[in-house]
């Protein structure tokens, strides 16, 4: 089975954890033991969330003096791709001896007259308390929301048309190759009028980004793999229950937060509408469960995994 996995930028870094490298390396190798899991039986792809780094690599340079003006965030994109790559490619070779293992600086084409960029929305960096968010936003420029009990920086988030190096990645799997790809929904660029890649200032969602790349390599399951076991229905409320199987259409009758389990629901439903296969959302630490059916909310057409015959 062709597997695209798209790791939670929780798995490399958690709120409250201080984002030093050997956390954050602790962590990633922790992550690959699953990971390792699924590419001994799987074809498998692995994207993942750069919100904690990016977010803290954007305020150390609006803070050096030696700047004379902080680096933008295609920019930020790439330093966190390689960064992360980095460690989950040598730790996926240390723990998969003999294999393969590609870490790429891929690029996402956006619109460049996407409304996104007039309406900040994608949360990224670290949490604050409301009135420590407010100042930093007056002292930079930016633009803050709240995000469930606390307050995050947020930025242009458009949508993803086409990962750039897609036939790449497509032509390293057909070679057993493992790649980890995408990283942080991937650098954001359009093309100029003359054709021409350039980065903007924005971050794409990882997981829109994984269901577009899922659905050009042809992947048979797309899991989006965070903190939590389950989407919850009613979450917060009396009512609160998880979710086990079900559908896109079931799903889509549902509310989600827009900056946190929104964007995952509707990934793994473009991609369950697009190609009638499987995707699921659930804890990276029971991602095996997952793709046996027995953990995770999974969703598929008829809300059956092994998929089978509704007639």
């Amino acid at each position: 089975m062709r597997v695209i996995v798209a790791l939670g930028g929780n798995a490399v870094l958690r709120r409250g954890e201080r984002p030093d490298a050997a956390t954050q390396v602790a962590n990633v190798r922790a992550a690959v033991r699953t990971l390792a899991g699924l590419a001994g039986r799987h074809e498998l792809v692995i994207t993942h969330g750069n919100g904690p780094q990016v977010g803290m690599l954007a305020m150390q340079s609006a803070a050096d003096p030696g700047l004379s003006g902080p680096y933008p965030f295609d920019a930020l994109g790439a330093q966190t791709q390689g960064l992360l790559g980095y460690w989950m490619q040598q730790a996926l070779q240390n723990a998969l001896p003999g294999r393969q293992v590609l870490a790429m600086v891929t690029q996402t084409l956006v619109s460049a007259v996407d409304p996104a960029f007039a309406a900040p929305a994608k949360f990224v960096g670290q949490v604050y308390d409301r009135e420590e968010a407010e100042k930093l936003a007056a002292e930079h420029g930016w633009t803050v929301k709240q995000d469930g009990s606390h307050w995050r920086r947020v930025v242009p988030s458009p949508a993803p048309r086409r990962v750039v190096e897609t036939r790449l990645i497509r032509r390293m799997m057909g070679e057993g190759v493992i790649v980890v790809c995408a990283g942080g929904g991937g650098i954001p660029v359009v093309r100029d009028e003359r054709g021409r890649l350039t980065g903007v200032e924005a971050v794409v969602d990882k997981d829109l980004t994984t269901a577009l790349l899922a659905e050009a390599l042809d992947c048979d399951a797309f899991l989006s793999l965070t903190d939590v076991p389950h989407v919850m229905r009613g979450f917060g409320t009396p009512e609160e229950r998880a979710i086990g199987h079900t559908t896109p259409h079931e799903l889509r009758a549902l509310d989600f937060p827009a900056g946190s389990m929104g964007p995952k629901v509707e990934a793994v439903c473009r991609f369950v509408e697009t190609t009638g296969d499987m995707a699921a959302i659930g804890r990276l630490d029971q991602a095996e469960s997952i793709l046996g059916g027995t953990a995770g909310t999974i969703v598929t057409p008829n809300g059956r995994w092994p998929l089978t015959s509704t007639l």
